[in-house]
């Protein structure tokens, strides 16, 4: 049962997945404002065109349309920054996860005492200044 559930979350977890999730919830979302936009903008154009001969045209609700389209442009857009912060959540988690340790690199000279020039780290002798260098067995 427990393999079952690692299976699942790692299939879960991958990155199809979690993108599929996120365009469904972004569609409805923008669907909304879609079906806003065309009910109370385009419709209403549509209705004003339909009956040009009549007077009867409802300019009295075009600021609460306003405000409703707002809302649902408002609404769509807390949607899709939420979902922004859960995917910069899970890109984070997944490459925490990934990091390899990082070793420091050894260095491959020194510097020599005298001339203060840098040789090869394993050198005995400058070869700027010819003085003799300590071997330090530490660095080999």
């Amino acid at each position: 049962m427990k393999k079952f559930f690692n299976e699942f979350k790692e299939f879960a977890l991958k990155g199809n997945v979690l993108d599929l999730a996120i365009a469904v919830v972004i569609g409805a979302a923008f669907g909304k404002v879609v079906s806003s936009l065309v009910d109370i903008f385009i419709q209403p154009l549509v209705d004003a065109i339909n009956h040009a001969i009549s007077p009867d045209v409802e300019a009295a609700t075009i600021p609460g349309k306003l405000v409703a389209f707002a809302g649902v442009l408002i609404e769509f857009i807390l949607v899709a920054l939420v979902l922004f912060l859960i995917v910069k959540a899970a890109n984070k988690a997944k490459n925490m996860k990934k990091k390899p340790e990082e070793k420091p690199e050894e260095p491959t000279t020194k510097e020599c005492p005298y001339c203060l020039s840098e040789v090869p780290i394993k050198a005995t002798r400058c070869p700027h200044c010819t003085s003799e260098l300590q071997f330090n067995p530490a660095s080999k």
